[in-house]
């Protein structure tokens, strides 16, 4: 399934922690790697085409050990989202901070574990057209979709 999505770490002081993930390796969950962004305060980007290949991320970037935690924020845009979403680490997990006048909506979960879970759709809710039918605000599949 495609969905491309973008994701950007925002961390200060953390170049020796992100500077495994600008390099390839085959032993993690997800593919891919990082690259720098010019920022004074530290950034990196990635970009992914598919779903599948992203599995594992967050979990893989809660597991790092950064130099301040309380500071690290994951920007994630998927294809079909109204806007990024923000991700902050909260008693040692990466959870998807709230935004104001959003809502994250979710299809119903495949019936089988052949497909990858959905991040779902992150969906401006004061612009006053509702979510396409069939999406909940509910957690639809409990697998992480990230």
């Amino acid at each position: 399934m495609s969905r491309i999505a973008q994701v950007i770490v925002l961390a200060h002081y953390a170049d020796e922690v992100m500077e495994p993930l600008t390099r390839p390796d085959e032993s993690r969950s997800w593919c891919g790697q990082f690259t720098p962004l010019n920022l004074f305060v530290g950034g990196w980007v990635i970009e992914f085409e598919r779903m599948r290949p992203r599995t594992g991320l967050l979990k893989h970037l809660e597991s790092l050990p950064w130099p301040d935690p309380g500071k690290v924020q994951v920007l994630i845009h998927d294809e079909e989202d109204d806007c990024f979403g923000l991700w902050m680490i909260h008693d040692g997990r990466l959870l998807e901070v709230p935004l104001p006048r959003t809502r994250r909506f979710h299809p119903a979960a495949p019936p089988t574990d052949e497909f990858p879970p959905s991040p779902g759709y992150l969906w401006r809710t004061d612009a006053g057209i509702p979510p396409p039918d069939g999406l909940s605000a509910e957690r639809q599949d409990p697998r992480p979709a990230w």
